[in-house]
């Protein structure tokens, strides 16, 4: 009987010692869903050393992808363009990293376009003619970019709402998709460096009639439309004043005058 009575004891016990359990874990999950999530600190998007220290963990926990986007302005895309070092030891380390940027950042002076020549990159790049925001997108799984469209692009924290990072991650695969590779950019650039191509641009971006530009460079009417069609295949442009327009876009062209940009 005694020993009934005590198995019955211990029993009791390990009942009571598992419903406190139970209590304090439903207590804990109560009290953590009373708290709301604390955002990261914003840092100022051209705050060089505050964009590192806010980067610098995500690419160090980087698994699988890193897709980056420089921002269109110098001033704001120094900060990335510091960074590239650390994209470079990513993609070293069997991480798939994209990089984004404008002409114009591509053509800052030892910069993109001094690494990529010297084959120091490692990781594939592609220009467009838009102008994003900064942003740094790590395994689908958390970003760093602007803290939201009131603050204009000046602030930017790190981000780990999986929603808000899945809908930068499409906006960032839509601008990659239409994007030009960089070895292709300056192949074009080359191409339409030479004298008679970028006379042809000029005349395109003036919306001169084909008739009447051909006259003025002095060349056959099935000559020159040979090399607008030419030109407007490799631009992407469907009609001529867009080929000029697009020139000027890809930064293959300057906005003021007919000099080509290096």
């Amino acid at each position: 009987m005694s020993e009934l009575s005590n198995s019955s004891g211990r029993s009791d016990g390990v009942e009571e010692t598992l419903k406190q359990v139970c209590e304090l874990i439903e207590s804990a999950v109560t009290l953590h869903r009373s708290i709301p999530p604390q955002p990261s600190p914003m840092v100022l998007a051209t705050d060089g050393m505050a964009v590192g220290q806010a980067v610098g963990p995500l690419l160090a926990g980087a698994k699988y992808s890193v897709s980056v986007i420089v921002p269109g302005a110098l001033e704001r895309a120094k900060p990335m363009l510091a960074l590239m070092g650390r994209f470079a030891a990513a993609a070293k380390s069997g991480v798939t990293v994209r990089l984004l940027c404008t002409p114009q950042v591509l053509a800052v002076p030892h910069g993109i376009l001094a690494a990529v020549r010297g084959g120091q990159l490692g990781f594939e790049v592609r220009i467009t003619d838009a102008d994003l925001h900064g942003t740094v997108i790590v395994d689908g799984k958390a970003a760093f970019g602007r803290s939201g469209p009131e603050r204009d692009g000046r602030y930017a924290t790190v981000n780990t709402d999986l929603a808000s990072v899945r809908a930068l991650y499409l906006m960032f695969a839509g601008a990659w998709g239409s994007a030009m590779p960089v070895h292709e950019h300056l192949r074009l650039a080359d191409r339409l460096r030479s004298d008679s191509m970028r006379v042809i641009l000029e005349r395109l971006r003036e919306g001169h009639t084909d008739d009447v530009a051909a006259k003025k460079i002095q060349i056959s009417l099935r000559t020159y439309r040979r090399h607008v069609a030419a030109i407007m295949r490799d631009v992407g442009a469907s009609s001529r004043f867009q080929a000029g327009v697009r020139a000027v876009e890809l930064g293959l062209l300057s906005h003021s005058g007919s000099e080509l940009v290096d």
